[in-house]
């Protein structure tokens, strides 16, 4: 039975217009066709005899896997991949059809986000090289692999290194929704498909199911005042505007701003949370949708996102168990 590693690769993470305003890292496609080397080869070392890899014009997975000298059945999946958002998409359906059982990501909140909102119960080893950067983690990519190949062989117990992560789901006008992994923000005086940092004095209503004080985006803003980790069965949402007290935190790489915070508080999963009518919405870091004068819109958080890999926990457990002697 095929023991199956997926790569998706995002070639636009890490090379976006916010380097302008801010001074995150340019993540090269050389530097993400390393990382996938490094992390196939750890995966085939800890079990895994397939790799499934998405070919796109950048040719990332293509260069990483050719020459690679490792005893595993190599697949170059080609879904017409034209660099879209829709690309991953593609993919991760694709993906998921092949029966893949974990799969090594390599892009930031949104790339994981577009492949949660396909397949929300997807098993992830996510890799950060986007801008926003909470729900992937700054991980060596050879150890990254290898915990994907303990959990897709078994050797590593799904259940215990590999728990369920939260997600945010907002329910639009019209019968729509859409979901967050991170955080669904609220603002004014902004626009859809801005790419640029927010404005602090733009922030009304920060909806968070992570928040920790070491990490960039709208979210460290809540967690300077209050933390939230992914196994705290609850999430916290903000409230922002005129009048509250200045919190300085990092909302992009290199980038210090003063937001004003009236107030946090914690919320229940499943409990619903309306947002501002008259706004932007934006997901982990995108402004994807605006809120009419009369659109009543809800967020609430659930634990039924994807699985993602605690890399130490399932190589502790693969050490204990003699997966390396």
């Amino acid at each position: 039975m095929p023991i199956s590693i997926g790569i998706i690769a995002n070639p636009v993470s890490g090379r976006d217009v916010r380097r302008v305003a801010a001074r995150g890292g340019v993540s090269t496609a050389e530097d993400k066709r390393n990382r996938i080397s490094r992390a196939v080869i750890g995966a085939v070392t800890a079990g895994a005899n397939h790799i499934v890899a998405m070919q796109e014009p950048f040719n990332i997975a293509t260069g990483a896997l050719a020459d690679l000298n490792v005893d595993a059945e190599l697949e170059i999946l080609d879904v017409g991949a034209n660099v879209s958002p829709l690309d991953t998409a593609k993919a991760a359906q694709a993906m998921r059809n092949r029966g893949v059982q974990v799969v090594i990501t390599l892009g930031g909140d949104g790339t994981n986000r577009t492949i949660a909102k396909i397949w929300p119960d997807v098993t992830l080893v996510p890799m950060s090289t986007g801008t926003n950067n909470v729900f992937p983690s700054l991980v060596e990519p050879t150890v990254a692999g290898a915990a994907a190949g303990l959990v897709a062989s078994g050797i590593a117990d799904l259940e215990a290194v590999a728990p369920r992560s939260k997600m945010i789901h907002v329910q639009l006008a019209e019968s729509r929704s859409d979901i967050a992994l991170i955080d669904a923000v609220t603002l004014v005086d902004d626009f859809a498909g801005n790419k640029m940092p927010v404005k602090p004095l733009s922030l009304r209503q920060l909806v968070v199911s992570q928040a920790r004080p070491d990490t960039i985006g709208v979210s460290s803003i809540v967690g300077l005042i209050e933390r939230c980790e992914t196994k705290d069965d609850f999430a916290l949402i903000a409230t922002c505007g005129p009048g509250g007290k200045l919190i300085k935190a990092p909302v992009a790489p290199g980038l210090y701003q003063s937001v004003p915070v009236l107030g946090v508080q914690r919320v229940d999963l499943s409990e619903p949370v309306s947002l501002l009518k008259d706004t932007v919405l934006a997901f982990d870091g995108d402004r994807e949708h605006l809120i009419g004068p009369t659109d009543h819109v809800t967020a609430r958080v659930e634990r039924d996102g994807p699985r993602v890999v605690n890399v130490s926990a399932a190589l502790t457990q693969g050490a204990e168990r003699g997966a390396f002697n």
